[in-house]
C-alpha cells in the first residue's frame, strides 16, 4: 500500500471537509488531493530522483510528501535551523535532489536548477499535468535524517510498507467528529511532524499549523480554531504551563494533549494534569527508525497513576506507557539475553512499522527482524515500558555504571530545581565524575551542598553528585532532545578557563 493512499481515502470520505489550515489560507481534502497530483507532475518534469525540502512546514509538509508519493519519489524535509554548510551537506547526501525552499531559508540552499521555492512549487502545482503512480509498498517513502545528537547524522528510510502500516494499526480511519481539530508545531523534519500530516488525514480531523511555536499563539490557535488535539515536545509543554500558570485561560475544546520526543520531569507533568483537569494526556514514545510510536500512555493512564497510593502504579506516571498494536518488544542483557520485569537493559523492537534501515548502511535489523534502540528500559509485571536513558548516556563511575536518569527523576522533584540534567565528564581518580547541570526553579538561588546531600540521603552515595553547577537553561535541539554532548563541552570549556 502507498501511502499516496491515506490521502485518497480522506478525499472519497469528505471531499470539501477544511483538511489543512495554514495562517490565512485554508485547503478541503479535495483541494490537496489536487495540488498533490500537479506537484507530482511538476516532480516528475524536473526528472529528480528525491525530494528535498527545506523550510517550516504549513501545508507545504502534506502537499510535498503526498506529491513525491503520486511522482513514486522519496522526500526529506530537512531541518531549517542547521548552518547553511550543514544543510548543503544533507542535501548532497541526497541523490539526483529536487529542492523546495521557503523564501526565508534560500540563501541557506545552494543554487541548482532543480529548486524551486515554496510559493513557486504551490503556483506550478496549480496548472501542472497530473500524475499518479503508485509505488510498490517496499519502495522508500520518506527519508529523514537523525538529529545527530550523538554522531553524525543517519538517513533514516521508511518506506511506504512502513509507514502505512503505523497508521493503519494506530488509527481509525475517518474516526474523527466533523468538527475535530489537530495543532501542528512539531517541526517538519521529525518523524512526529510527518506522521500528523498522515494521521489526521486518515481520522478524518482538520490540521491546524503553527509554523513557529509560541505559547501565547498556541493557547489563541486552541481557542479561536477550537483544536481538539494537539502535540508538543517537552520544551513546548513547559512554556504552555508558564503561559497557563501566569495567565489562567480555560480551553474547553482540547480534549487530548500528547506529548513525547525525549524525557518530561514528572513535576512538569503533575502540574499540566492539576492546570488542565479535563484534557487527556498522552505520552508517546517512538524513534525515527520506528516510524514513530511504539507504546503510550494514555489518557486514563495518566489519571490512575496521579496520585494514587499504591506505589506501583503511582511510577507508571514515569513510564511510556504499553506497546502499540503490532509491535513486540524486548530488553536485553549484554550477551543478548531477554530479562524479565524490573530488569534493565537495551530495548530491541519487532514489528511491520519498523525499518531499522539506513542509506549507505542498510538494515541493523537481526536476523529475527529485531532492531536495537539503543535505549536502556525496563517493563514492569503489566507491561508498561520505561526509558532511562541511552546508553550512550551511561557514567561508568569507579568501574560502576550509573544511568543519569536515576538522579535526575530524584533532582528535579527537589523544589528548587526546575530543569536538570546529569552528565559524566573525565575523572583522573575515578575515570568519569558525575556532574549535575540544574536550572534552578524560578525565584530561588539553590545551595550546591543542600542538593548533593538530598541526592545521598535518597540514593547510595555512589550516586551522589561530585559537582552541581547551575545553568539558565538546558541546551536542547527544536524536538526537545537534550544535547549532552554539549553540556559536557561547555563544562570542560568552563574547566579550561580556570
Amino acid at each position: 500500500m502507498s501511502i499516496s493512499l491515506l490521502l485518497e481515502m480522506a478525499e472519497s470520505g469528505d471531499p470539501d471537509r477544511v483538511a489543512v489550515v495554514d495562517g490565512d489560507r485554508r485547503f478541503t481534502t479535495s483541494e490537496l488531493s489536487g495540488l498533490a497530483d500537479g506537484g507530482a507532475g511538476v516532480i516528475a518534469a524536473s526528472g529528480a530522483q528525491h525530494v528535498v525540502y527545506v523550510g517550516a512546514g504549513g501545508v507545504m509538509q502534506p502537499l510535498l510528501i503526498f506529491a513525491a508519493a503520486r511522482a513514486a519519489k522519496p522526500y526529506t524535509p530537512i531541518n531549517y535551523r542547521l548552518s547553511a554548510e550543514a544543510i548543503r551537506e544533507l542535501v548532497d547526501r541526497l541523490p539526483d535532489p529536487f529542492v523546495i525552499v521557503d523564501d526565508r531559508y534560500r540563501d541557506m540552499v545552494a543554487s541548482d536548477d532543480r529548486l524551486q521555492t515554496s510559493e513557486q512549487f504551490l503556483a506550478a502545482a496549480r496548472t501542472a499535468e497530473p500524475v499518479v503512480e503508485f509505488a510498490d509498498p517496499d519502495d522508500v517513502a520518506i527519508v529523514l535524517f537523525t538529529s545527530g545528537t550523538t554522531s553524525k547524522p543517519k538517513a533514516v528510510e521508511l518506506s511506504h510498507g512502513n509507514l502505512t502500516s503505523y497508521i493503519t494499526g494506530t488509527v481509525e480511519y475517518g474516526a474523527a467528529d466533523p468538527d475535530d481539530a489537530a495543532l501542528i508545531c512539531v517541526p517538519p523534519y521529525h518523524i512526529a511532524g510527518v506522521n500528523a500530516a498522515m494521521s489526521n488525514l486518515y481520522a478524518g480531523r482538520k490540521m491546524v499549523y503553527l509554523t513557529n511555536f509560541d505559547p501565547g499563539e498556541w493557547v489563541r490557535l486552541v481557542a479561536s480554531e477550537k483544536v481538539t488535539t494537539a502535540t508538543v515536545v517537552p520544551t513546548m509543554l513547559d512554556r504552555i504551563v508558564r503561559a497557563l500558570e501566569r495567565e489562567p485561560t480555560a480551553l474547553p475544546s482540547l480534549r487530548n494533549l500528547a506529548y513525547g520526543g525525549s524525557k518530561v520531569g514528572l513535576p512538569l507533568v503533575r502540574k499540566a494534569l492539576e492546570l488542565l483537569p479535563e484534557v487527556g494526556f498522552v505520552n508517546a514514545y517512538g524513534l525515527t527508525e520506528t516510524s514513530s510510536t511504539i507504546a503510550v500512555l494514555t489518557p486514563e493512564d495518566h489519571r490512575t497513576a496521579h496520585g494514587n497510593e499504591d506505589a506501583t502504579i503511582a511510577r507508571r506516571l514515569g513510564s511510556v506507557g504499553q506497546t502499540v498494536p503490532g509491535i513486540e518488544v524486548e530488553v536485553r542483557d549484554d550477551t543478548g539475553a531477554v530479562l524479565g520485569p524490573g530488569q534493565p537493559g537495551e530495548l530491541f523492537v519487532r514489528g511491520e512499522q519498523v525499518s531499522g534501515k539506513y542509506t549507505g548502511v542498510g538494515s541493523v535489523l537481526d536476523e529475527h527482524g529485531w532492531f536495537p534502540t539503543k535505549d536502556i528500559a525496563m517493563l514492569d509485571e503489566e507491561g508498561y515500558l520505561f526509558i532511562t536513558g541511552r546508553s550512550d548516556d551511561t557514567i561508568i563511575r569507579g568501574g560502576e555504571n550509573i544511568a543519569p536518569a536515576e538522579l535526575e527523576d530524584v533532582l528535579v522533584e527537589h523544589p528548587h530545581v526546575h530543569e536538570v540534567a546529569v552528565v559524566g565528564v573525565p575523572d583522573p581518580q575515578w575515570g568519569q565524575a558525575i556532574v549535575a547541570v540544574v536550572v534552578p526553579a524560578e525565584g530561588v538561588e539553590p545551595d550546591a551542598d543542600e542538593l548533593r546531600e538530598y541526592v545521598r540521603t535518597l540514593l547510595r552515595g555512589s550516586r551522589t553528585p561530585d559537582r552541581v553547577v547551575f545553568r539558565d537553561e538546558l541546551p536542547t535541539n527544536a524536538t526537545g532532545k537534550l544535547l549532552r554532548r554539549d553540556i559536557i563541552a561547555s563544562l570542560h570549556d568552563a574547566r579550561a578557563e580556570k
